[in-house]
């Protein structure tokens, strides 16, 4: 594995990545590439880096997984934005950078997305065309989450307490950074929480499971108004014609990936698509659980070995 720095030209900061290459890796061959997308408020030790991508390098991908902007090692001021439309913009300048290196076949490019990235991979793809196949696990929608549970079911009066924050923090009031998940399972259970994923969650995150210092879970308040207004599935009818391999699990909770892996197949142009269900394992279970995780690599690496 090797670590790098990527340049985002285009905001002055740069995107922490981490590249996974295959057993003999001989740097004189070309080989395909998967660009692997990290969950909401997490990095890329978590899922996206430690679980899959050495697991799809092992089968002859050059994987390199990466920190969005605002999060992880990655630059970007100040910390813990969540912004759909610069999660997507990553995803251009992790593909400017593979198509510098020699070793890559700029021609088979496609891209992984977990939780919250395989929403904005999906979304990259339609207008990224360097992008030729598309695989997400329990991928979720971020902007229709922050019009339902993430708003409590309020968009309206989520965006009025968004607007009040930013004008203080304006005239030179403190940031309001959220924490997006308790201290503890127990802790969530004692604040009334009894949701499959936001207990799961909990569980994955914060301990030594899938804990780790830059996969932090918070937002700034002030900065999540525009995911309110974003939609990561818009004009997929129309966009979205690589081939799409989704992968679900059937235990389903609060954050509905189930609901938005079943409503991509059926909206995308793609030719080529098909939802894999992981029955009986849950979001949070598909994230680093050898079994549901093995389900899910058993029709990744083939699909992205016939597509690129």
């Amino acid at each position: 594995m090797e670590s790098v720095k990527i340049r985002n030209y285009d905001m002055y900061w740069d995107i922490a990545a981490d590249i996974h290459f295959p057993p003999s890796f001989d740097k004189s061959s070309k080989y395909p590439a998967i660009i692997s997308a990290h969950p909401i408020g997490s990095c890329k030790e978590q899922t996206s880096g430690n679980v899959y991508a050495p697991a799809l390098a092992t089968e002859g991908f050059v994987v390199i997984a990466f920190d969005a902007s605002f999060q992880g090692a990655s630059g970007g001021e100040p910390r813990s934005i969540e912004d759909p439309v610069q999660r997507v913009e990553d995803f251009r300048h992790v593909t400017d950078f593979l198509v510098t290196l020699p070793y890559i076949d700029e021609d088979r490019i496609g891209v992984l997305g977990i939780c919250g990235g395989g929403g904005y991979s999906i979304n990259a793809a339609m207008t990224e065309r360097r992008i030729k196949a598309v695989g997400t696990v329990t991928g979720a929608n971020y902007g229709r989450l922050m019009r339902g549970n993430f708003t409590n079911l309020d968009p309206i009066g989520a965006l009025e307490k968004m607007a009040k924050q930013r004008t203080a923090e304006a005239r030179g009031g403190a940031v309001h950074v959220d924490d997006l998940l308790a201290g503890s399972v127990d802790e969530a259970r004692a604040a009334g929480v009894t949701d499959r994923d936001p207990l799961e969650a909990t569980d994955y995150y914060r301990t030594s499971r899938g804990q780790k210092p830059n996969g932090l879970n918070r937002s700034v308040l002030s900065h999540q108004a525009a995911a309110v207004g974003w939609d990561a599935f818009h004009l997929a009818e129309v966009l979205l014609t690589q081939p799409l391999c989704i992968v679900v699990g059937d235990q389903v909770g609060a954050f509905g990936a189930y609901r938005d892996g079943c409503e991509i197949i059926e909206r995308a142009a793609s030719k080529k698509k098909e939802l894999i269900v992981a029955e009986g394992w849950s979001h949070y279970d598909l994230y680093d659980k050898p079994e549901p995780v093995a389900i899910a690599l058993g029709k990744l690496i083939p699909f992205y070995k016939a597509n690129l």
